[in-house]
């Protein structure tokens, strides 16, 4: 289970500089890499890239929903 949290980290990770890429610069380094948005290449790795952002809200929702002790105001 953790190396399929790591490898999907490293993917999300990919998946954000690209869009930081396509936002600063429009430029899609994935599609540079592999032949264009339309290439079969391409929409596998745009399709892992979201499938890892589906995975990693499952460790997401476990962190949120550990009931931690929280700090109490005091009036």
């Amino acid at each position: 289970m953790k190396a399929v949290n790591i490898i999907t980290l490293i993917l999300i990770i990919v998946g954000g500089i690209n869009w930081g890429l396509v936002g600063l610069a429009r430029f899609d380094l994935v599609a540079a890499l592999f032949g264009g948005q339309d290439a079969s290449l391409a929409r596998v790795v745009y399709i892992l890239v979201g499938l890892s952002a589906l995975w990693q809200l499952v460790p997401l929702f476990r962190a949120t929903s550990i009931d931690e002790p929280r700090a109490q105001s005091h009036r």
